[in-house]
């Protein structure tokens, strides 16, 4: 999936070029207005328009709100999602009015861009993965219910590390009742969705910050170590037979458990 992504402060872009690519979208990163509607409509053009437009409001040369009306005027149909400091509802018709999809104001978290991204991709006619599924765990995308087996889980209601959401008695054949799904909070599905999409591959604290609890945070890498402990007790509720595995002095990483691996 081709992402166009208009931004010129050059770490904001760098970084959410990063996100997007790891996510397996490709990027065009353009600073400024005029280059951003230059590619927008050379890709058109081709036949070959973006899957989305990552746009933001205050550019040089030519601010988002132009962009993206000269986009609409030449026929331009890829979705478009406004990045703005600005969160007045004035500033929000305005863009919307100018044919934006959706509007996302600054500072936001990486995880809901990405499911801004999902949506006006999906109304667009791309269809998406529902759940991720690693080992013999699954995270359902929609209703943040983490589950092993095949079971469906009911969504829950959200919070802390205990709460849970359906139970099947006796299914390990112990005679005990075994967990099937659990429901995890907003902070947990976020690092679980990091960690699972990417298995095997070793995030350090501050990457799991900026891409959790966003680029301009005021967490610090206690969070991280509490939440790492949260979202552990419910792999280890579930039965799931997932491990995140401390790679001391690097970071964390998900790996299919065996006997040897320690938590």
């Amino acid at each position: 999936m081709n992402i166009l992504l208009v931004e010129d402060q050059q770490r904001l872009a760098h970084a959410l070029a990063a996100i997007l690519e790891d996510e397996g979208y490709h990027v065009d990163a353009v600073g400024d207005g005029r280059s951003g509607l230059e590619y927008a409509l050379s890709a058109q053009k081709t036949g070959t328009p973006y899957d989305a437009v990552v746009l933001d409001v205050m550019l040089p040369l030519m601010d988002g709100f132009e962009v993206a009306r000269e986009l609409r005027r030449a026929g331009g149909n890829s979705p478009v999602i406004m990045l703005t400091a600005r969160d007045t509802l004035h500033d929000k018709i305005t863009g919307l009015d100018a044919g934006a999809d959706d509007y996302l104001t600054k500072p936001f978290q990486p995880a809901e861009l990405l499911a801004r991204l999902r949506a006006i991709t999906r109304r667009s006619g791309t269809v998406h993965v529902e759940g991720i599924t690693f080992g013999n765990t699954t995270l359902d995308l929609q209703s943040a219910d983490l589950r092993v087996g095949g079971g469906a889980g009911a969504a829950g209601a959200g919070g802390g590390a205990g709460d849970t959401s359906t139970s099947a008695a006796g299914a390990d054949g112990s005679g005990r009742d075994t967990q099937t799904s659990v429901h995890l909070s907003q902070r947990e599905f976020e690092l679980c969705q990091l960690l699972m999409t990417h298995p095997g591959q070793t995030f350090t604290k501050a990457t799991i910050l900026a891409r959790v609890w966003g680029l301009d945070t005021g967490a610090d890498e206690n969070s991280v170590e509490a939440y790492i402990s949260f979202l552990r007790k419910k792999l280890a509720y579930l039965g799931s037979n997932l491990s995140i595995i401390t790679a001391r002095g690097m970071g964390y990483r998900l790996e299919v458990a065996d006997d040897s691996d320690a938590r």
